[in-house]
């Protein structure tokens, strides 16, 4: 059997457009290339700009190129009894199929495979499928991307390493792959099968390679046989016999060794010292350290050095998780290589990062798939991971669609743990990362479990006394959100679908024909009280669509104002936001609460029954099929109880302290509709929680101050006079960069001044000018930071147009792609290119090097004073007879344009402009705490038509190391 590998260059995407190249690759059944054929054809229809400028092809490159009757003579006998290969195949044979059907032949109708599919599957941890990117990971040669010939070669090898992979796979690993993905009508499922039929003729299982339990091929043994590595004395021993001085003279001396070019740095040696300093001191530290400090190791080496000497656990937390798997994949293993004794680290996450087994088996043996044809390839590339996976940990994997719902399905969680009953309870994922948590000197989480910890009453984290928070400057919004409250239209709706989608579906429904088939006396009496409860859930959804519409209704119409700030967060037009007030809450209030009212009574009474059935049935009945689907009923009624109580609390809106607000969007209408309820000020719970009970809170982050000073991040964070109690210890670190050599701030000083929050047209048209004119000067490599998705919306169709002439690709936040990553790795892949980036891009993107040499802020990232939260802040500063502008506002725009400013220079070899298009930087008395807040970078003005000779200027006398 042969397989034709293919893949079409076309005129675009839609049904009246042409192909103008194909590109065709033949394999026989042991991967060698037999035949190669490629062609241009010459289109109808001429080639797009867009087209060109993507794959390189013009008119010109067509004009002499056959027909596609005459390709296609040529075509046709070599798809013949041959399996139809493409990445993303359904293009390729639906533009084939197209061209056979309008020059008169037979479409093709033998099997097809999707490299895309078999990536998935087979490898379920990479972080893209994109062609261009996944040959470069995998070392295939492939210059010349959109290119049908170079494309079709390198979708053959990338064939051929998937035949590969599914060769090793373990033989249970394959036969379930191939149960899932069906039988020989599923051409995935025929393709896999013969793999699984021929290792079944060919091997034994190897016992060693993996841990085997219920049918699964596993990478994870049994957790319980874990064991510290210091477990005996003499290892304790060697590690007490250390000075912290001689311990980082060796641990600097090894990582010179192991990383080519590491030089000392001044900051972090003083990062190591103030760290270990407020440990052995027992109090608090605010430290600031800049990018390229070397912050990570600044604190995680004195820490182990700390917890080991004093037999205590660290725990550190980031705000995001991504900061989480760069300490595990990175730093984390550079200090096992080279510490003078062994110590063990933790990362421990949210419950619901975890694959439960116990809901993951269940599911895949009763085929229980809600949107069948994405949850099979959802399963299987989850059944491939199981033999990959220590940590079986969601982050790892790259779902499709409709992934984050399957998860969601088989997540671990509290309300549906069996513990110890549980079959899979010596190998579950979150059994072992709390057992590594409990064993390890230092335990890596994040701001929201410490939170998630804390309404635990504790129970979640090991304990510790000393704690070291990294991205700090997000500790006091992470807070609000978990001492808070946010309830979503799903938050019943999943829960309600989950039991009981309507008469004939779901888990309630199941249980009910699963009681027939069982001999036990009460049987009768359960299912009559199961089918009493089904009809509420009818009444039910009817009810919450009904409060759902009615607070669409308000947001939208009764005085809610456009949400600036969901705007700024990359959303579409139309976000509302609606304040609600104690004592002046609307007049349709009334109504909402006797809805809430017809709500609680339904769920109440769909509750209350339920949980007596459920007891009932575990107390009566052994079959381990039927105590596991109730524990999961269970779990879910939970979900409803604490959805109900959270609403009835939320409909009150009743608590002083606390700020209630509504949020909706046009486009969803009363789906989209958020609740919030946020305490206005968290700082003496934070005080409360972590700096009254810990012994030691390190701090730290790139923006921790304003204007040199820490005043406002010690007022939010509940930290006001602890140092002059001599609890607290305040420090800047210098940066390890020359600013002044790096960077050049430019700000055109006869720009127009924006009027309103966006949209001003004298202003967009002055920036699209200025942009592309700088773009062009730079030859791309230049990021684009808005405040307003709506700015960037309307700058983005002129950039494109005006930018597509010279070459250079505009890449767009929520146009392009909604996905940081996704847009960040195009943007590094095409050296001329130009991206767009709202409210997730002024932090935490990463672009070394030359593909960024131009940082543009539009605006100053001013928060919305109509924010809800924004404006009760405002409220209690004013209260206390403070400038809510000068106390809040400049603080949190500060810190935000600081964290804006630190896209550009990553590396000590970076170099680049910034350029600020805001005026009132230089023209009102605030602006200083702007530029004052900077590190020491060069700062111009100058009129806009001397922007770019001055950064020619500027950019080539930095490449000669002259100063001008």
């Amino acid at each position: 059997m042969n397989y034709a590998v293919l893949d079409l260059e076309t005129t675009g995407h839609g049904a009246g457009d042409d192909i103008i190249q194909v590109g065709l690759v033949l394999m026989d059944e042991d991967m060698k290339v037999v035949r190669t054929y490629s062609s241009f054809v010459k289109p109808a229809i001429s080639i797009p700009a867009f087209i060109t400028g993507l794959t390189g092809i013009d008119d010109a490159t067509v004009a002499d190129a056959p027909e596609l009757e005459e390709v296609l003579l040529e075509v046709v006998p070599l798809l013949s009894d041959a399996v139809l290969v493409a990445h993303n195949v359904g293009f390729d044979a639906g533009f084939l199929n197209a061209a056979l059907d309008r020059c008169g032949y037979v479409a093709f109708d033998g099997r097809r495979l999707d490299t895309i599919d078999l990536l998935r599957i087979l490898y379920p941890t990479l972080t893209t499928y994109q062609l261009g990117a996944v040959t470069e990971l995998f070392g295939i040669e492939h210059d010349q991307h959109h290119r049908a010939d170079s494309d079709a070669m390198a979708t053959a090898e990338l064939f051929a390493a998937c035949c590969r992979k599914l060769e090793g796979l373990p033989l249970l690993t394959l036969q379930r792959v191939a149960q899932l993905l069906g039988d020989e009508t599923d051409d995935l499922g025929w393709f896999v099968s013969r793999f699984a039929t021929r290792k079944e003729m060919a091997s034994a299982i190897d016992m060693d390679a993996f841990a085997y339990f219920r049918q699964f091929a596993m990478k994870a043994g049994d957790w319980t046989e874990e064991q510290h590595p210091r477990s005996d004395e003499d290892a304790a021993a060697a590690a007490a016999d250390w000075t912290f001085s001689a311990f980082l003279n060796h641990l600097k001396q090894g990582i010179a060794a192991v990383i080519p070019g590491y030089e000392e740095r001044e900051p972090q040696n003083m990062m190591f010292q103030e760290v270990i300093d407020a440990l052995e001191e027992e109090r608090h530290l605010l430290i600031e350290a800049g990018t390229g400090t070397g912050k990570s190791l600044g604190y995680l080496i004195p820490a182990l050095y700390y917890g080991v000497q004093h037999n205590k656990k660290i725990v550190v937390s980031t705000h995001t998780i991504n900061l989480q798997e760069q300490l595990r994949s990175r730093d984390l293993p550079l200090l096992l290589a080279v510490m003078p004794y062994p110590f063990k680290a933790a990362v421990f996450k949210g419950r619901g990062n975890y694959l439960c087994l116990r809901k993951f088996e269940g599911k895949v043996n009763m085929r229980d798939f809600v949107a069948p044809a994405e949850d099979r390839i959802t399963a299987s590339q989850m059944v491939v991971w199981l033999s990959e996976t220590e940590h079986g940990d969601q982050e790892e994997l790259n779902f499709g669609n409709r992934g984050a719902d399957f998860w969601s399905a088989v997540a671990s969680d509290a309300d549906s743990c069996l513990n110890r009953s549980c079959p899979w309870f010596k190998r579950c994922y979150y059994h072992r990362a709390k057992q590594e948590a409990n064993l390890a000197d230092v335990v890596i989480t994040n701001h929201s479990m410490l939170f998630t910890d804390i309404r635990a009453d504790h129970r979640l984290l090991p304990g510790y006394e000393h704690l070291i928070l990294d991205e700090a400057h997000h500790l006091e919004d992470v807070a609000g959100k978990h001492l808070g409250t946010q309830l979503s239209y799903y938050a019943i709706q999943q829960p309600v679908f989950r039991l009981c989608k309507d008469a004939r579906n779901g888990q309630l429904i199941v249980l009910n024909s699963r009681l027939a088939h069982e001999n036990v006396e009460q049987t009768q009496k359960w299912r009559e009280e199961i089918d009493e409860v089904v009809p509420v859930f009818g009444e039910l959804r009817d009810e919450w669509d009904r409060l759902f519409e009615l607070l669409y209704a308000l947001t939208s119409a009764g005085g809610g104002a456009k949400s600036a700030a969901a705007d700024a967060a990359g959303g579409e037009g139309g976000q509302y936001v609606l304040r609600l007030r104690g004592g002046k809450l609307p007049e349709l209030w009334k109504e909402a609460q006797l809805i809430e009212e017809a709500v609680h009574g339904y769920l109440s009474q769909i509750i209350r029954p339920l949980d007596k059935v459920f007891a009932a049935i575990k107390e009566e009945i052994d079959d381990p099929a039927i105590a596991a689907l109730v524990t999961d009923l269970s779990g879910t009624v939970k979900d409803l109880a604490r959805a109900r109580d959270d609403l009835r609390q939320f409909i009150k809106a009743d608590k002083a302290d606390t700020v209630y607000w509504l949020e909706a969007n046009a486009n969803s209408r009363a789906k989209s509709v958020q609740l919030y309820a946020v305490p206005a000020d968290v700082s003496s719970q934070l005080r409360t929680y972590f700096f009254d009970t810990k012994r030691s809170v390190i701090l730290t982050s790139a923006t921790l101050s304003v204007q040199k000073s820490f005043q406002y991040a010690c007022e939010q964070l509940g930290l006001a006079g602890e140092e002059e109690a001599g609890r607290l210890k305040t420090v800047q670190l210098p940066s390890p960069f020359n600013y002044r050599e790096q960077a050049l701030v430019i700000i055109p000083r006869n720009f127009p001044v924006l009027k309103g929050a966006s949209g001003d047209p004298m202003f967009m048209e002055k920036l699209v000018a200025s942009l592309t004119e700088t773009a062009v000067g730079t030859h791309g490599r230049m990021l684009v930071l808005f405040t307003s998705y709506k700015m960037l919306k309307q700058a983005y169709e002129p950039l494109k147009e005006a930018l597509s002439e010279h070459g250079i690709q505009v890449l767009g936040q929520g146009i392009d792609s909604s996905n940081r990553s996704k847009l960040t790795r195009r943007f590094q892949q095409q050296a001329a290119s130009i991206l767009l980036g709202t409210s997730s891009f002024w932090e935490g993107v990463d672009i070394p090097g030359d593909a960024l040499t131009c940082l543009a802020i539009v605006r100053l990232p001013f928060q919305p004073p109509n924010h809800p939260l924004v404006e009760a802040k405002s409220e209690l500063l004013q209260e206390q007879k403070q400038n809510p502008f000068m106390k809040l506002s400049i603080p949190q725009a500060v810190i935000r344009f600081k964290q804006g400013f630190g896209r550009l220079v990553r590396t000590a070899k970076d170099r680049g402009i910034v350029l600020i298009y805001d005026t009132r930087v230089i023209d009102t008395y605030y602006g200083k705490y702007f530029l004052y807040s900077l590190p020491g970078p060069k700062i111009e003005t100058m009129h806009v038509d001397q922007i770019v000779p001055r950064m020619h200027e500027w950019l080539a006398s930095r490449e000669e190391g002259v100063e001008t």
